[in-house]
């Protein structure tokens, strides 16, 4: 089988500052400090554990961004994944989820037919949840949101079966190939990085083309329409960003249950105008 893993390199929005953002409303990055997002780990080792048990099993993984989120990258060489690829040119700065997933659709075309695209259910700097249904979209394939596990994958019948989170409990989902597939942090726990992988890809850097093991694919190189890549190919704006800095003379003592939460809101709303 053919399997590709969506990766992001996200902020580490625990460590949030005052210069978290841009004056145009977009993520200041080399404010913060990067990790890597926390559910996309839940799907790579979703993939890592379908390798392990189906010999001959490729998997492949890509991630947009600026140079730096090679580093994840590295991180998924180090627990086994057999190939990267870093899509990345100054052409996808400002992108929202409609223009990302259109990057990433580009990016897993090049690489060919496949048979799963597992990623995180979101990532933590946007928590939009968006890009992955729309990759699948934009892929005209089946997708199964908030999947805590893969059941069962018939590789025979192209056929995969998972349980999802759902409101109030959980449903089983079957599915047939090709499928997207976003995982939740109730997957089984990532596996550390491989001592002996980890000492074979340390220097592994990207490189310009189709080879392994990290590979650097920029807008022409997934032949991409430049026109919907980044902020010109982003219809969502963002019109105003308030700041809400609570201090100690701003909030009187709030009961810890819903009513007190409910307070705290209505006390904001009324001290801020939001846009």
């Amino acid at each position: 089988m053919n399997v590709i893993v969506l990766v992001k390199q996200v902020p580490d929005t625990q460590n949030v500052g005052g210069d978290a953002m841009t004056p145009e409303g977009t993520v200041n990055r080399a404010a913060l400090p990067a990790i890597f997002n926390p559910e996309d780990l839940y799907a790579l080792e979703a993939a890592l554990q379908i390798k392990d048990e189906n010999p001959g099993t490729k998997v492949n993984v890509v991630t947009m961004g600026p140079p730096a989120a090679s580093a994840v990258l590295k991180e998924c060489l180090y627990r086994g994944a057999d190939f990267t690829a870093l899509v990345s040119d100054r052409g996808f700065a400002g992108a929202d989820t409609l223009a990302t997933s259109y990057a990433l659709k580009c990016a897993i075309e090049k690489i060919g037919a496949f048979d799963l695209v597992l990623c995180g259910r979101q990532a933590i700097d946007g928590d939009t949840a968006q890009v992955g249904p729309q990759t699948a979209e934009k892929l005209s394939i089946n997708q199964i949101t908030c999947v805590s596990n893969i059941e069962k994958l018939d590789p025979a019948k192209k056929e995969i079966t998972a349980t999802r989170s759902i409101e109030g409990g959980w449903e089983k989902v079957k599915a047939k190939f090709p499928v997207l597939v976003t995982f939740t942090e109730e997957g089984e726990t990532p596996r550390p990085a491989s001592a002996i992988k980890t000492m074979t890809f340390k220097k592994a850097a990207p490189v310009a083309g189709d080879g392994g093991p990290m590979a650097l694919w920029d807008i022409p190189a997934i032949k991409a329409d430049p026109v919907q890549c980044g902020l010109s190919g982003s219809p969502t704006k963002v019109k105003k960003i308030d700041s809400v800095v609570l201090t100690a003379a701003d909030i009187k003592y709030i009961e810890p249950n819903e009513a007190g939460i409910n307070e705290l809101i209505h006390g904001l709303i009324a001290d801020h105008t939001f846009g």
